[in-house]
C-alpha cells in the first residue's frame, strides 16, 4: 500500500477554493460524469487510430445510489488508468490528463483534440463539496504487466492512500460516501433532476436504474380482443447523445426540429415559428439551434430559455451577457467547446471568446432573416406579428443590428399592408412631409379606439401605420434617432391640419372677443388642471371639440410604463389638449344661445363626446351622457 500527501502548491489550491466552495454543491455529479465522458471518448479515440481492438459496443456510463452504505457511484467503461497515472492525475493537481493526451496523439486534428479535452484533475475534486471520502477504482485499457487495477482513497485531506484492487474490466469506478449535510444526493429524484439538467445530451449513454415501460405482446389479445400489453423493465438512460444540433441541417426537415423542440420544453405547448441551425468551425466552434418562439405580450417571461454547452454538457441557462440582449428572447441551445465549463458567468461575460461567439450569432441570424424574408416575403409578413419583437429589440438594443435589419424590418398599415423603410418613404414621401422637410409617419396603436382619428386622416390621402407592439414606443424613438427628418406622430395627439404642418390654413369664422368668450365659457366646464383649451381655426366639416395627448406627453408615459423613458421621475401626470374648432356651427350656434342653462348642457355634451371620443368617459359621467342623450332625442 502507498501512503502520500497530495501535492496541492498555494497557486493550484485557490483556484479550487474560488471555483467550487462557493459554487452550487450540486456541480459535483456533472463533474464526475464529464470525466467519465472524456475517459470514454478518449478510448475511442485510441481505438480509431488502431490502438486498441477490444469491444466498445456497450460503453454506457453508470450512475447509482446506495442508500444503506450512503454512496454514490459513477462508474465508466472508458480508457481507465495504471498506479502511476493515478498517481500523476490525482495526486498532482497541477498537471491535467486531457493535456498529457494531446502530447501522446498528435496524430489527431486540433478540433478532434480539443473535443475531448475535460478536466480530471480540478473537477474531481469538486466531490469534495459533498463528501467524507472519496475512492476511485480504476484499470487501464493497455495489454501486459502493468495493468493491475488501482484504489485510491481519500477523505478530503492532503493525505492519501493507494494500493492494487481486484477490478476486472477497464475503466474508471468514482464511489461518493456522502456527507450528512449532503444525504440528498441519495435521493433518486434528486439525481434524476440534476442528471438531466446537466447530462441530457451528453455524446455517451448514461444509464441509472431502471424504469418501466408496458409493451404490446406480438400475436396475443387479452380478454377485451385488444393487443395484450405487459409491463416490462428496461435500462433508464438519461440522455439523448446525438441531439439534433450536431446533425447536419441539410438532413433534417421541419417536423424533427419541431420534435426537438418539444423536448427540450416539454411544458411549452406553442409550436415555434422557425429556427436558425448554426454550425460554424471558423474562426471558432459553435453549433446550435435557436427557435423563435411565439412571443406573449409580457416578453421578458420568455427569457433564460436558450441553454448554453460545453461539449454537450449543460452550462447554464442564464445567457444574458454572453449572448446578444435581443436573442435572450429566443429559445434553444448553443454548444461551443471554446467556451469555459468551469467558470462563474461573469467570466463568462467578459471571455474574448464569448464575445466573438456573441458577435457570430446575431451576423447569423440576422443573415437567416434577410434569407427568409428574400425567399417567400408572404410567408414573412405572415409571421412578422410574431417576430417584430425580436427585431424591433435588436435594433433598439445592437448597434450593428440596424444596418442588417433594415433590409427585412417592416411597417405594417392599417390597411394591413407591409413596407420596408425605403419602401414606405416611397410611398408617403410626396404626400406627407411638412412645411420644414420632416417625413412625418403617422400612426395609431388601436384602430378601433381611434377610428374617429383614423378617417379624416385617410381621408385628407394620408397613410396610418399600425404600431401596437409591445415595445412600439421605444422602437419609434429609435427609428427617430437612425432616420433624420423623419417623425413619427399618432393620429391622436393633434388635429388633422397640425399633424403635417402646412403652409395653408383656414381662416377663423370667429373675432377675437368671441373667442375669448368662448374660451371662458368651456373652462368652466373643465377641470383647468387637466386639460388645456386651444381655439383652432379648422374645416367646417371637423368635429367641434377633441380632445388630444401631445405626442411627447404621451410617448414619455407609453415608456415610463414599459420601464424606459423618464420612469425615474415617477408617474407622469394626466394632461391633454382640448380642440375647439372655431369654425364649427355648433360652436357658432353656442355663441348665439341666450338661455345660459341650455348653453352649459350643450357644452357638457360636447365635451362628453370629446371625452368619448377617446374612450374617457367612464362611470358617472357615462350614465348621466346617456341620460342626457336620451332625453335630447325625445326633445
Amino acid at each position: 500500500m502507498q501512503k502520500g500527501k497530495i501535492n496541492v502548491q498555494t497557486e493550484n489550491i485557490f483556484p479550487i477554493i474560488k471555483k467550487f466552495l462557493y459554487s452550487d454543491h450540486e456541480i459535483f455529479l456533472r463533474e464526475l460524469i464529464s470525466n467519465a465522458v472524456d475517459a470514454t471518448q478518449k478510448l475511442k479515440t485510441i481505438a480509431s487510430l488502431g490502438k486498441y481492438n477490444g469491444d466498445l459496443n456497450d460503453i454506457t456510463i453508470e450512475v447509482s445510489v446506495d442508500k444503506k452504505k450512503k454512496t454514490l457511484t459513477v462508474k465508466d467503461k472508458g480508457i481507465g488508468m495504471t498506479a502511476d497515472e493515478v498517481d500523476k492525475y490525482i495526486n498532482q493537481i497541477a498537471f491535467s490528463s486531457a493535456e498529457e493526451f494531446v502530447k501522446k496523439f498528435k496524430t489527431k486534428s486540433e478540433s478532434e483534440l480539443n473535443a475531448l479535452i475535460g478536466h480530471f484533475g480540478l473537477g474531481f475534486y469538486s466531490s469534495f463539496m459533498v463528501s467524507d471520502k472519496v475512492e476511485i477504482f480504476s484499470k487501464t485499457y493497455k495489454k501486459g504487466g502493468e495493468t493491475k487495477a488501482v484504489h485510491w482513497e481519500c477523505d478530503g485531506s492532503p493525505e492519501y492512500t493507494m494500493d492494487e484492487c481486484d477490478k476486472k474490466d477497464h475503466g474508471t469506478e468514482v464511489v461518493v460516501h456522502l456527507s450528512e449535510e449532503s444525504k440528498e444526493y441519495l435521493e433518486e429524484f434528486k439525481i434524476l433532476e440534476l442528471l438531466k439538467k446537466y447530462c441530457k445530451f451528453l455524446p455517451i449513454p448514461i444509464r441509472f436504474g431502471n424504469e418501466k415501460h408496458w409493451e404490446k405482446v406480438e400475436g396475443e389479445k387479452d380478454a377485451d380482443g385488444k393487443d395484450k400489453e405487459v409491463e416490462i423493465e428496461k435500462p433508464r438512460i438519461i440522455n439523448n447523445t446525438n441531439p439534433l444540433w450536431k446533425q447536419k441541417p441539410v438532413e433534417l426537415n421541419d417536423e424533427e426540429y419541431k420534435k426537438f423542440y418539444r423536448e427540450l420544453y416539454p411544458y411549452n405547448f406553442d409550436e415555434p415559428l422557425f429556427q436558425i441551425h448554426l454550425n460554424v468551425d471558423y474562426p471558432f466552434n459553435l453549433t446550435g439551434i435557436l427557435y423563435f418562439p411565439k412571443v406573449k405580450k409580457a416578453f421578458e417571461v420568455q427569457k433564460d430559455k436558450i441553454q448554453l454547452y460545453c461539449n454537450q454538457v449543460f452550462v447554464t441557462d442564464s445567457v444574458e451577457g454572453i449572448v446578444p440582449d435581443f436573442l435572450t428572447l429566443l429559445h434553444g441551445v448553443l454548444d461551443s467547446p471554446d467556451i469555459p465549463l468551469n467558470v462563474s458567468r461573469s467570466f463568462l461575460q467578459s471571455d474574448p471568446n464569448v464575445k466573438k461567439i456573441s458577435n457570430h450569432i446575431t451576423k447569423k441570424v440576422s443573415d437567416k432573416l434577410e434569407e427568409l424574408f428574400k425567399e417567400n416575403r408572404k410567408d414573412f409578413e405572415a409571421k412578422w406579428d410574431d417576430i417584430k419583437v425580436f427585431i424591433q429589440y435588436g435594433i433598439i438594443s445592437e448597434l450593428n443590428f440596424f444596418d442588417r435589419a433594415k433590409k427585412f424590418c417592416l411597417l405594417k398599415n392599417t390597411n394591413g399592408k407591409y413596407f420596408t423603410f425605403d419602401e414606405y418613404e416611397k410611398e408617403v414621401k410626396k404626400s406627407q412631409k411638412d412645411k420644414d422637410g420632416n417625413l412625418i409617419y403617422l400612426y395609431t396603436n388601436n384602430i378601433n379606439e381611434q377610428y374617429n382619428f383614423i378617417e379624416p386622416v385617410k381621408e385628407r390621402g394620408y397613410d396610418v401605420l399600425l404600431m401596437d407592439g409591445v415595445i412600439d414606443a421605444h422602437f419609434i424613438n429609435a427609428m427617430e434617432q437612425k432616420f433624420e427628418k423623419t417623425r413619427f406622430t399618432r393620429v391622436d395627439s393633434d388635429t388633422v391640419d397640425k399633424l403635417i404642418k402646412k403652409d395653408e390654413a383656414f381662416p377663423s369664422k370667429l373675432d377675437d372677443d368671441q373667442k375669448k368668450i368662448l374660451k371662458e365659457l368651456i373652462e368652466k366646464q373643465v377641470d383647468k388642471n387637466k386639460f388645456t383649451v386651444d381655439l383652432e381655426s379648422m374645416s367646417e366639416t371637423e368635429q367641434p371639440m377633441m380632445i388630444m395627448q401631445p405626442e411627447f406627453m404621451r410617448r414619455m408615459k407609453d415608456m415610463s410604463a414599459l420601464g424606459g423613458g423618464m420612469s425615474y421621475m415617477g408617474e407622469l401626470p394626466e394632461h391633454y389638449n382640448l380642440i375647439v374648432n372655431s369654425n364649427s356651427p355648433v360652436i357658432g350656434n353656442l355663441l348665439l344661445e341666450t338661455d345660459a342653462a341650455k348653453q352649459t348642457v350643450t357644452l357638457k355634451h360636447l365635451f362628453d363626446l370629446a371625452l368619448l371620443a377617446q374612450n374617457m368617459l367612464k362611470g358617472k359621467d357615462l350614465a348621466e351622457f346617456i341620460k342626457r342623450s336620451m332625453e335630447m332625442a325625445t326633445k
